[in-house]
C-alpha cells in the first residue's frame, strides 16, 4: 500500500563540531515505517553542511535570523508555503523556538502544523530560573547567579567555590578554575548571545542524558537515557551510549506528567558518586543525538510528526539498552554553483 507523503520544514542544518539536529531529524523521518516525506531544508547560513548533504535535504531555503522580527520570518514560511504546501515544520534551535511558538496559530490557519511547548513551558525552564524550575517540581539543580554587569563577578567568591560554570543564555558552556577565567568566558558569552550571563554551581559525576517526548497531556510517549561517552571542548557529545537506568526515566516521566510537556525535550543532568540525579539544563526541543534513540527502537521525530498531526502515536515501551554512537568529521564535495544559487536567490 502507498505510504502518505508529508512535505516537512526542518531547520538546524549546521551539521558542524557544535551540531543542530537538523540531520539526525531528518535522516529519522526518512526511515519512517508509516510515511513517506520530502524535506525541506530552512537555512540561516548558505554554508550549513546539511544543505550540501545528499539524500538529505530535496530543497533548501534560507531564512531570516529571529532576530529580524516575526514578521519577516513569518513572510518568508508563508512564501515557502506557497511554493512547497508544507505540512509540519520542525524548528530545533533554542533561539528560533520563541517565534515558532508565539506564531503557531498563524501557521496553523495556513495549514501547516508544529508540535512545540507552550510559552510558559518554553520560558519556566529557562536557564535563568533553574532554581525556580527544580523546587516547584521537586529536582535537584545546581546553585545558580543570574549576572549582567562584569563587576559582579567579584561578589561570587561569596557564594561559589572554583571550578564554576559559566553559561550562556541559549547556548555555550565553560567551566572556569579562576575569577580572570570567568571573566574571559563572560566576555565571550555575552558578545555572542547578549545577556544575562548564569553562573552555575559545577557538580561533580558523571554526565548523562534522556531524550524525551511528551503528549502535551501529561503522557510520555517515548525516553531514552544515554550517558556521555566522549565531549567535546564545547561540552557536546561526541560519542555516548543508551543505558538501563529506571532513576533517570522516572525522572522524566514524573516532569512530563506534572509540567504536561508538548514537544521534544532534553534533560542534562549529573549523576553523583551518591547516586543523585541534579539537571543542570533542560534543552526544550529535540536534542542532536536523536538518532541514538531511533537506532535503539524509538523514532521521536517519527512520533512526534504524528502528534503535530492529531494521529497519537501508541507510547514507546522499550529500547536497546548499549547502542553506541560516535560522530565523525567528513569532507562534503559540491559546486560553486550551488553557493552561488542560495547566496543570489535564498534558495536551491
Amino acid at each position: 500500500m502507498k505510504k502518505t507523503k508529508y512535505h516537512i520544514a526542518v531547520t538546524g542544518l549546521n551539521n558542524t563540531d557544535n551540531p543542530g539536529p537538523g540531520i539526525p531529524v531528518i535522516r529519522s523521518l526518512r526511515e519512517s515505517k508509516d510515511f513517506d516525506v520530502r524535506i525541506i531544508g530552512l537555512a540561516y547560513e548558505n554554508l550549513e553542511p546539511g544543505i550540501y548533504m545528499p539524500d538529505m535535504v530535496d530543497k533548501t531555503y534560507q531564512i531570516p535570523y529571529p532576530s529580524s522580527g516575526m514578521d519577516s520570518l513569518l513572510k518568508r514560511i508563508e512564501y515557502i508555503h506557497s511554493r512547497e504546501r508544507l505540512d509540519v515544520i520542525i524548528p530545533n534551535f533554542d533561539a528560533e523556538l520563541y517565534s515558532f511558538i508565539q506564531s503557531k496559530e498563524r501557521l496553523k490557519a495556513i495549514g501547516i502544523k508544529t508540535f512545540l511547548p507552550t510559552i510558559d513551558q518554553f520560558e519556566e525552564r529557562q536557564k535563568t530560573n533553574l532554581g525556580k524550575y527544580g523546587q516547584k517540581y521537586g529536582i535537584k539543580v545546581p546553585m545558580s547567579k543570574v549576572i549582567v554587569h562584569r563587576h559582579d563577578i567579584e561578589q561570587l567568591k561569596e557564594s561559589f567555590e572554583y571550578p564554576l560554570l559559566v553559561k550562556g543564555k541559549f547556548y555555550d558552556a565553560y567551566l572556569a578554575y579562576s575569577e580572570e577565567q570567568v571573566k574571559s568566558h563572560f566576555d565571550r558569552i555575552s558578545a555572542k548571545w547578549g545577556m544575562p550571563v548564569i553562573i552555575q554551581e559545577f557538580i561533580r559525576g558523571t554526565e548523562v542524558n534522556v531524550i524525551a517526548l511528551g503528549d502535551g497531556l501529561g503522557n510520555t510517549v517515548g525516553a531514552v537515557p544515554m550517558r556521555k561517552q566522549y565531549i567535546t571542548d564545547k561540552g557536546k557529545a561526541w560519542g555516548g551510549v543508551t543505558i538501563a537506568n529506571d532513576s533517570m526515566l522516572e525522572l522524566t516521566r514524573d516532569l512530563i506528567k506534572k509540567t504536561q510537556w508538548q514537544g521534544g525535550m532534553e534533560l542534562e543532568l549529573i549523576k553523583t558518586m551518591n547516586n543523585e540525579y541534579f539537571l543542570i539544563e533542560i534543552n526544550p526541543r529535540i536534542p542532536a543525538w536523536v538518532y541514538l534513540a531511533v537506532a535503539a527502537g524509538q523514532n521521536l521525530p517519527e512520533a512526534l510528526v504524528k502528534l503535530a498531526l492529531g494521529l497519537n502515536p501508541p507510547p514507546f515501551l522499550n529500547y536497546k539498552v548499549g547502542k553506541m554512537f560516535i560522530r565523525y568529521s567528513y569532507d562534503l564535495i559540491g559546486d560553486i554553483s550551488q553557493f552561488g544559487a542560495l547566496s543570489v536567490s535564498g534558495e536551491m
